[in-house]
């Protein structure tokens, strides 16, 4: 086992989150020390980024994790940014977090693709607040801070009056608010999907207590654990990944038309997800960075050093009827100086495969070896006019 040097950026290190990240790497193996996000300094020199915690300059960390609270946003981004110009690996980028932590603009990001969000608006001049109200479907409308977090500046506006009040309230206090049109099927529910990596590792339904329309835990909501359907799974990775987040917690609404996504979060508590649902999400979080920092994906296109003529590539063996069932040292391929890397199947990778292995009719090859024998392989290509006849033959207009 090779272990790692990992810093959690965290002011509370007694929290539930915290404590358990630690516990989870130390279980592991690994080397942790817990980081207050503001008492570092940095040095910015030519070719020489530094970090200095408590006016010592930081040893080599492999990885770091951040858990930077909403109040100190602008400083934690600039301490997580010189660790990452250091090449000090993070699961959540800067600029990922950056994204997420300012609720318009993630909405605006989200905006852009086929993701499930409630409507929302955004004004500043007091004549357009009923105007906005109104192309969202009017009252009642969920008014949200941009800076609020754990459902505090998340209020529920049930009439224009109200609503107009509230947000020219908030104006004069020199607040940014989203209007937001209120989902009433869900009920005072939410759901709260946990990403890690590329998967939802976990998911819990939040339900807000009596007289509240708020599912936050810190609120007084309770929490259940849930199996999520495949669009309310699928839209949480999405959006995760549209953010940029490797680590994050996707809160949805369930409407009438689908999985509406309400916020992405870069920094989502585990005691929650934790205790409702069973699931070692710390556990799930080192074992994400340990594959990315002792097990990189590697592009062989691109960190191979191929001497001249050399390269890799790979083919389906459906488009190579001449290798079908047959065993690789039976094949020509050694002889055309091409080397079979893996063979992929549905079912499994075959990593440097013997020469006894049989080549199956669905396999995938990676293949490295001479370019021009390696180009023989290719499948040809049908002439662009041959292409455009059948198309338009397939469209009844030939």
């Amino acid at each position: 086992m090779i272990y790692m040097k990992i810093g959690i950026l965290s002011r509370q290190p007694r929290c539930y989150s915290t404590r358990r990240i630690r516990e989870a790497a130390v279980d592991r193996g690994h080397q942790v020390r817990i980081l207050d996000t503001l008492k570092f300094s940095m040095t910015l020199e030519q070719e020489m980024p530094g970090l200095y915690y408590y006016n010592r300059r930081l040893t080599h960390f492999d990885a770091v994790i951040p858990r930077i609270g909403s109040a100190i946003t602008f400083f934690g981004l600039a301490v997580l940014r010189q660790f990452e110009q250091m090449g000090i690996y993070s699961p959540n980028e800067s600029i990922a977090i950056a994204r997420s932590r300012d609720k318009l603009r993630a909405m605006q990001t989200l905006s852009r693709y086929d993701i499930g969000i409630p409507e929302t608006v955004f004004v500043r001049n007091s004549s357009d607040i009923l105007p906005s109200i109104r192309r969202i479907g009017g009252t009642p409308v969920i008014i949200k801070l941009l800076e609020g977090t754990q459902g505090v500046g998340v209020i529920l506006a049930e009439t224009e009056k109200i609503a107009e009040a509230i947000i020219q309230t908030l104006h004069s206090a020199k607040q940014n608010v989203l209007i937001q049109k209120f989902v009433k099927e869900s009920q005072g529910t939410d759901i709260r999907a946990f990403i890690v990596g590329d998967r939802v590792v976990a998911a819990m339904r939040r339900r807000a207590a009596a007289g509240e329309f708020r599912s936050n835990v810190h609120r007084g909501g309770s929490m259940e654990s849930v199996q999520l359907a495949p669009e309310y799974e699928n839209t949480a990775i999405r959006a995760a990944q549209i953010i940029g987040l490797r680590v994050a917690g996707v809160d949805m609404l369930e409407s009438s038309i689908g999985p509406q996504v309400m916020e992405v979060n870069s920094s989502p508590g585990l005691e929650g997800i934790e205790k409702s649902t069973g699931v070692d999400v710390a556990g799930a979080i080192i074992e994400e960075i340990e594959h990315q920092v002792l097990f990189p994906d590697v592009d062989l296109r691109q960190r191979l050093r191929l001497a001249g003529g050399y390269g890799v590539a790979e083919f389906p063996v459906h488009n190579l009827p001449e290798l079908e069932d047959k065993a690789l040292r039976d094949t020509d391929l050694a002889q055309r100086n091409i080397n079979v890397i893996s063979i992929t199947r549905p079912e499994m990778v075959i990593p440097n495969p013997r020469g006894d292995e049989v080549i199956h009719t669905g396999d995938l090859l990676l293949c490295f070896g001479d370019l021009h024998e390696l180009r023989t392989m290719m499948p040809e290509k049908k002439p662009l006019k041959k292409m455009r006849k059948k198309k338009r033959k397939n469209n009844g207009t030939d």
